[in-house]
């Protein structure tokens, strides 16, 4: 799949999501893989992945973008809307992304921290 066709017709979901490249440009390099349900980034593991919530949830508090990134460790914010640990030593952190002031210093923070985990 390309990333048009997985964008298609949601316009303000690609926006945010070229908002979310632009703050990976300086991480370093990186594989992405883009399938039906998400796109998914890679260095050794897994580090992030951008997804639509509207492919499986309904409702108008529905967020256009998702951003789930792999941490060592669980971060407490309040911004997360949920945190797992699918094994140990290894939380799934999930962002809902709405706007582009979303993308701020700390979300980039933690862009840098799952991408020094994945090495």
């Amino acid at each position: 799949m390309t990333l048009e066709e997985f964008f298609e017709d949601r316009d303000e979901a690609r926006e945010l999501f070229d908002a979310v490249i632009a703050n990976m440009a300086d991480l370093g390099s990186f594989e992405t893989r883009v399938s039906k349900s998400q796109i998914a980034y890679r260095r050794r593991r897994d580090f992030a992945w951008i997804w639509c919530p509207d492919r499986y949830l309904r409702g108008p508090t529905v967020a256009p973008l998702a951003l789930s990134l792999s941490l060592p460790v669980r971060d407490a914010s309040p911004r997360w809307k949920e945190v797992v640990e699918p094994s140990p030593g290894r939380f799934m952190h999930h962002l809902e992304l709405r706007n582009r002031s979303d993308l701020d210093d700390e979300v980039r923070r933690w862009l840098r921290q799952a991408y020094a985990f994945a090495q």
